[in-house]
């Protein structure tokens, strides 16, 4: 017999799910037939769905060979670090994504992706160990495209990363801003609302009239800052709130509405992404995550209620800023 404590990351899930993740070799079939005969919660035999709390004892009637065949092994996985940090507490990291770095590993990029960074930073800081708490890994909420920069969150516990899943999940909990650069004159705010189409095989969305009523609601407000002639055709400088998170949304919205994104080969404008690339090089869409506003916030971050974070524009962004529109 061996004894798992559950840490104040592990508590609050149901008996299989964490146990599932502890011995995550295992089938689902052996989770079930453990709780019914090798597994006692604080003494005590237990239901599949009894919560487990930070405290609670889980006595394990395996031995331990066999235990750690169901374990696959977690290993440090040691990233440069790309990132800078826009705050960080006990509970949360907001990191700034620098240009084309993922958030995520996919097939391309399974070791240096934001994700891995920030938790071998933790890590390396003594603010997070993966052998005390098997089941848990800090982890980002939501995700930017390779080449959007700006700011991510990441919950470094279990309760700041629920809490953070939440605030996402509620429109009005925290404000999701970005700066970009458009092509057009825009002069008033734009308060976009339609429905989006995913095409998975060419990786762009289609936006559809919201009274379609087929595909996913999506919701987007933009503000003009500024605006100027350049080379003889008008620019935007544009703050945008995404009230949704959908693929490509502020892109899409943005051009449907006459005010593509510069730079942006899939729904932009080409001939100004040709001058784009002759001015400033730029070979790919300007978006910038810039700004997170916490309204709402409740649990171990209602401490953030009022707060905002900020991220510094990109080299790139601030001299193209700056050419077309002056140093204001």
């Amino acid at each position: 017999m061996f004894e798992i404590v559950i840490t104040e990351n592990q508590g609050g899930q149901r008996l299989d799910r964490f146990l599932k993740k502890y011995f995550d070799q295992a089938p689902l079939s052996l989770i079930y037939k453990m709780i019914r005969k090798d597994v006692k919660v604080n003494g005590k035999r237990s239901s599949q769905d009894a919560i487990v709390e930070a405290g609670d004892r889980i006595a394990v009637y395996l031995p331990e060979a066999e235990a750690a065949r169901l374990q696959k092994p977690k290993k440090r996985v040691r990233a440069r670090r790309q990132f800078a940090i826009a705050y960080e507490d006990e509970n949360i990291l907001i990191a700034e994504k620098p240009f084309g770095l993922l958030t995520h590993g996919d097939k391309t990029e399974k070791k240096n992706h934001l994700a891995n960074q920030v938790v071998d930073y933790l890590i390396e800081k003594g603010a997070y160990d993966p052998r005390t708490d098997r089941t848990f890994t800090p982890s980002p909420v939501g995700r930017l495209d390779r080449n959007t920069t700006g700011l991510v969150m990441f919950g470094k516990n279990g309760p700041a990363l629920q809490e953070l899943n939440r605030l996402i999940q509620d429109k009005d909990a925290v404000g999701k801003v970005y700066l970009t650069i458009t092509a057009g004159r825009m002069t008033e705010p734009l308060h976009l609302q339609d429905r989006m189409e995913k095409n998975e095989k060419k990786n762009m969305i289609s936006v559809l009239p919201q009274e379609s009523g087929e595909g996913k609601l999506m919701e987007t407000l933009a503000w003009p800052l500024q605006t100027a002639r350049y080379r003889d055709r008008w620019y935007t400088l544009v703050k945008v709130e995404i009230r949704t998170g959908r693929t490509h949304q502020i892109r899409a919205h943005l051009a449907r509405a006459g005010y593509p994104v510069i730079g942006d080969t899939k729904y932009g404008d080409p001939s100004v992404n040709r001058r784009m690339q002759q001015d400033f090089g730029l070979n790919t869409h300007l978006l910038h995550a810039w700004q997170l506003e916490f309204r709402h916030p409740e649990g171990v971050l209602k401490g953030l209620s009022g707060k905002t974070v900020q991220a510094a524009l990109p080299e790139q962004m601030a001299r193209i800023k700056e050419s077309i529109f002056g140093q204001n």
